[in-house]
């Protein structure tokens, strides 16, 4: 079956099993935009629908139903997934509004649920950039299904630190969040350049690297 027919088989046995609001509410609640993401975006990077619930309740703060876009539960994890349009958001969204979702995304947190969304136009316009997004997402929750190797591992290590300064990254950096010494921070540091991870900064001379900073649009290709 191609995508079309397995969304169709995929939304029809979650209707089949459900009664009463849940089932309206995915009648009702899984429009274009969603069934956009789970043939563009979701099924592009999974290839099934394991594990992913359409228009997915649960329950708020005050012990009110809420039904997110999506739900993924392979089983340790509660990845919710809300699918955003600018003007519809806007629109709908008042001041308590506004509180009320702000509030109900802490306390998902609370309860162990991780929250992401996306916007309806990326979805439409730039999948790349979503399947990029998800991707790095979901790899916080995986295990590689090839083996992993520590160089691997440590270039990851990289990237996050470079991430998290959110300014260029010094060899001396590398060096001591490692405990390694100057030769093998830079060659770890040129390496990811070379993945076109990193850009290297030069010196005002301009005849000696001083620093690397993240080259943008290849991190989320390569950061998985």
């Amino acid at each position: 079956m191609n995508v079309v027919e397995e969304h169709e088989v995929f939304i029809k046995k979650h209707l089949d099993n459900r009664s009463g609001e849940r089932r309206g509410r995915l009648g009702r609640g899984h429009g274009h935009g969603e069934a956009l993401f789970a043939k563009q975006i979701w099924w592009t990077l999974r290839g099934d629908f394991e594990n992913l619930h359409p228009e997915y309740e649960v329950l708020d703060w005050r012990g009110r139903s809420y039904f997110a876009d999506f739900a993924w539960l392979p089983g340790f994890v509660k990845l919710l997934i809300e699918i955003k349009g600018y003007a519809s958001h806007v629109r709908d969204l008042d001041r308590q509004k506004f509180c009320n979702e702000l509030n109900r995304e802490t306390f998902l947190h609370a309860m162990g649920y991780h929250v992401i969304s996306f916007a309806y136009d990326d979805i439409e316009q730039r999948p790349e950039l979503c399947i990029a997004l998800l991707r790095m997402v979901m790899a916080r929750y995986q295990a590689s299904s090839t083996p992993t190797l520590r160089a691997h591992l440590a270039e990851k290590e990289v990237l996050r630190l470079a991430v998290q300064r959110a300014e260029p990254i010094r060899p001396k950096d590398v060096e001591e969040h490692f405990d390694i010494d100057h030769r093998t921070a830079v060659m770890m540091l040129k390496k990811l350049c070379s993945k076109g991870m990193l850009t290297p900064a030069y010196s005002g001379s301009g005849q000696r690297i001083v620093k690397y900073a993240l080259a943008g649009s290849g991190l989320l290709t390569n950061m998985d």
